[in-house]
């Protein structure tokens, strides 16, 4: 038997294996789990060169698994200014001449987190002018649907007039034809990213293409810089494995180069992004990145797409009319008959489809898209999975369990839960929707959907403590009815749930004898918390194939 190399003791261990729930100490040796025990019988393994660590009855649980993350997005909006919690225009203003002062050279002064309702009327980039004229500058929207730019950012990317613009996406134009500073969805905002030199980054989401030249050794090292900062990141918030939303080869190879020079730090799915502008031979490019990338560190396997935009833009396709824009529904950015077929060939080449659906029919059609690739290629355990889901009708939600499809969920999202406001979400939805919203028990329990929680960082915070939370404390709307999942569910939902929701529960997501030593130990014990309390905790180790990632006060 080999020897351990790390022990941890006097643990409140939750292991998410249904034969052995819970214990109080393991053992690992190298990358995997050796053994699970009393703390008697695992000590009575070590050796002279074991690492002994007491946990002082903290919670012990598998890695965190971020099912819906943005990787590279978020480490480098890292560097960015953040908006959350400021308010009216004399804080934002404030806030912008100050990183403007301290960035001098930046192309672009690029904001995260900006409300749609912040202040108190449509933004405009007459707004963004008073704020700072002489230099490009931006906001993005919390949800990144959605970014702000004043004139001198519309004039040096050359949108003052507009530009011919994809199915759903839009450069806003007033009555004069000149932009309002209002851009609408990836391809609309992509030249203002590519100003700010984040680009190459951004492809995996924005066209799911690759680098147009060849990118240069300082490039990729750029590029590589920003994963690893967002890996750091996660780590610290005890994060061991993530699906990326954002898909192509380029992010895999960059992964792969990571490995080698041993800055990989954690364990990576990546998608192929299929645009509505692709034929169906681009697929032949997501069956290469699963053959080519699947290792226990890194893999591909599934086809991201997106069906939909979201609420407060009114991009999001509704079955009914927004409340706030009679006659105004969206549209789906796959035509149905489409979909299905596309669908049914993603599914017959034997790739996992997960797909963004935020409105009700954007969720329609993604279950009917799925369920004609089922009736035409026969069932699998294919755990195709839906991202969002938002709002859905009634009579969709047994058709979840009946087809096997993921709930791929975000606690954070409801309005009033985190971050997110109340409005102007909650008006768009109208109030006769509520009880059809955010419904993560109901999926669970009416619908039979298997459950994967996750943040979409960096949408929301990638906090999985605050997520945990929010996932456990979130109050109903007015006539609504409890959403909350339990403390276990919500935790097996962010451990076992999304390493079964990527394929990746033959790896991690559990803790026992042969699986990846990644787990979190957290500051207490989280089940005799006060749940008010739970943010606060903090993470005290982060373990990952059997390296220690971050470990408090360290």
């Amino acid at each position: 038997m080999p020897t351990p190399d790390l022990i941890l003791t006097n643990a409140r261990i939750l292991t998410m294996d249904d034969a052995r729930p819970t214990a109080e100490a393991l053992a690992l040796s190298g990358e995997t789990i050796l053994a699970l025990g009393t703390t008697a019988e695992i000590l009575a393994l070590a050796t002279p060169s074991t690492r002994v660590i007491d946990a002082g009855g903290r919670t012990v649980l598998p890695g965190f698994f971020e099912g819906h993350v943005h990787l590279g997005l978020g480490g480098a909006e890292l560097a960015h200014l953040h908006l959350d919690h400021l308010h009216g225009i004399e804080e934002i203003t404030a806030a912008f001449r100050a990183f403007a002062a301290t960035h001098p050279d930046r192309p672009l002064l690029m904001a995260q987190g900006a409300d749609y309702g912040m202040l108190g009327h449509p933004i405009s980039r007459h707004d963004l002018d008073a704020i700072i004229a002489d230099r490009p500058i931006a906001m993005m929207s919390h949800d990144h649907h959605t970014v702000w730019a004043n004139t001198a950012a519309l004039q040096a990317t050359g949108l003052m007039h507009g530009a011919p613009m994809p199915h759903g996406h839009e450069v806003v134009l007033d009555a004069d034809g000149l932009a309002t500073g209002e851009l609408r969805e990836f391809e609309a905002f992509g030249p203002l990213i590519t100003l700010g030199g984040e680009a190459r980054i951004n492809l995996g989401i924005a066209t799911g293409e690759e680098p147009a030249t060849p990118p240069t050794a300082e490039e990729r090292a750029a590029d590589k810089a920003m994963i690893l900062a967002g890996m750091q990141h996660c780590a610290k918030h005890g994060v061991t494995s993530l699906v990326n939303m954002d898909g192509n080869r380029y992010t895999l190879e960059l992964l792969a180069e990571m490995q080698a020079e041993g800055t990989l730090l954690l364990r990576v799915k990546v998608p192929f992004h299929f645009k509505p502008h692709m034929d169906l031979t681009a697929l032949e490019r997501a069956s290469a990145m699963m053959r080519d990338f699947d290792s226990a560190w890194i893999s591909s396997g599934f086809v991201k797409m997106f069906m939909d935009g979201v609420v407060d833009s009114r991009t999001a396709y509704m079955i009914n009319d927004y409340v706030d824009q009679p006659g105004h529904r969206s549209f789906p950015l796959f035509a149905p008959e489409t979909f299905k077929e596309i669908a049914t060939e993603i599914d017959r080449r034997g790739l996992q489809i997960a797909v963004h659906a935020i409105g009700d029919g954007a969720v329609r059609t993604t279950i009917d898209g799925i369920e004609a690739a089922r009736a035409a290629n026969g069932a699998r355990d294919a755990r195709h999975r839906i991202e969002h889901i938002e709002l859905i009708d009634r009579a969709d939600i047994p058709r979840l369990g009946a087809l096997g499809i993921t709930a791929s969920l975000q606690p954070p999202h409801p309005p009033g839960a985190m971050e997110f406001p109340l409005e102007p979400t909650l008006t768009r939805i109208g109030k006769a929707r509520w009880p059809d919203a955010y419904l993560w028990k109901t999926l669970a329990t009416e619908g039979g959907a298997h459950i994967a929680y996750s943040s979409d960082w960096p949408v929301t915070d990638v906090s999985v403590l605050r997520g945990i939370h929010a996932g456990v404390t979130r109050k109903p709307f007015e006539g609504c009815a409890d959403e909350c999942l339990s403390l276990m569910e919500t935790l097996r939902a962010y451990t076992a749930g999304g390493a079964w929701a990527a394929h990746r529960d033959h790896v991690t997501g559990t803790l026992k004898p042969g699986m990846a030593a990644d787990l979190v130990m957290l500051g207490g014990d989280i089940e005799t918390c006060a749940p008010a309390a739970i943010p606060d905790l903090g993470i005290a180790l982060t373990i990952c194939g059997g390296r220690i990632l971050w470990q408090a006060g360290a």
